[in-house]
């Protein structure tokens, strides 16, 4: 994979297409406990490029088949376009903070066996919960999270450019498109919005939040025919 050329072009009303030779992975989201797991799914087949369905309806999941133009599916990019640091509230703990933009995929990494992120940083000078709340802040892929030292270093690892596809068996349903590695995503008009370690972009076509995911695959019960 050539890191320089690895780039996501939205079209207008129409796919993600994907350049770059980013790898293509499918994940399940897994309930272990009272916490929740990454694990593979099916292995998907790999390209140069590739275009993968924005409108929720194509017959070749997670690929477009061009079906967006057969229902006249409206992707108006909505979504603000301001950086992730204008958006984010910080919220203080003891020993690390927490920024939080909102912008919520349903993943539920931030939920542990320990409580949530946010019960983690309130008590984050005990260490164990303070390894809890920065790992559970980095697996919310959606990049609502981020855990940020007292002296405002963020604390997250750094992915390797990557596209998953994840599915949600524990909801019965099929959930967001993950963008890892600081891909740049280029809108329908051209603009760059800005580069994140991971965000989630949705894939059921419903989302008020274009291109990312709001959660509305879940509420509407949205399901690939894979």
């Amino acid at each position: 994979m050539n890191k320089n050329k690895a780039r996501i072009k939205i079209i207008k009303d129409g796919a993600y297409c994907v350049f770059g030779a980013i790898p293509l992975k499918e994940k399940i989201i897994t309930p272990v406990g009272a916490h929740y797991e990454y694990r593979e799914g099916r292995e998907l087949p790999q390209s140069e490029n590739y275009s993968l369905c924005r409108c929720g309806q194509t017959k070749t999941p997670p690929f477009c088949d061009g079906y967006h133009q057969e229902i006249d599916f409206d992707g108006t990019e909505t979504a603000a376009r301001d950086s992730y640091e204008a958006r984010a509230e910080l919220l203080k703990g003891k020993e690390i903070d927490l920024m939080d933009d909102h912008r919520c995929a349903y993943l539920r990494f931030c939920h542990t066996e320990k409580g949530t992120t946010w019960n983690l940083i309130e008590e984050s000078d005990k260490k164990e919960k303070k390894a809890l709340a920065k790992k559970s802040a980095e697996e919310c892929l959606a990049g609502r999270l981020t855990a940020v030292s007292k002296s405002e270093e963020i604390l997250e690892k750094d992915f390797e450019p990557a596209v998953e596809v994840l599915q949600d068996p524990e909801k019965d349903c099929s959930s967001a498109i993950i963008v890892k590695g600081n891909i740049e995503i280029e809108a329908a008009d051209g603009e760059i919005y800005e580069t994140r370690n991971s965000v989630a972009l949705c894939r059921c076509g419903k989302s008020e939040n274009k291109p990312f995911c709001d959660c509305t695959h879940y509420h509407n019960g949205f399901k690939t025919d894979d």
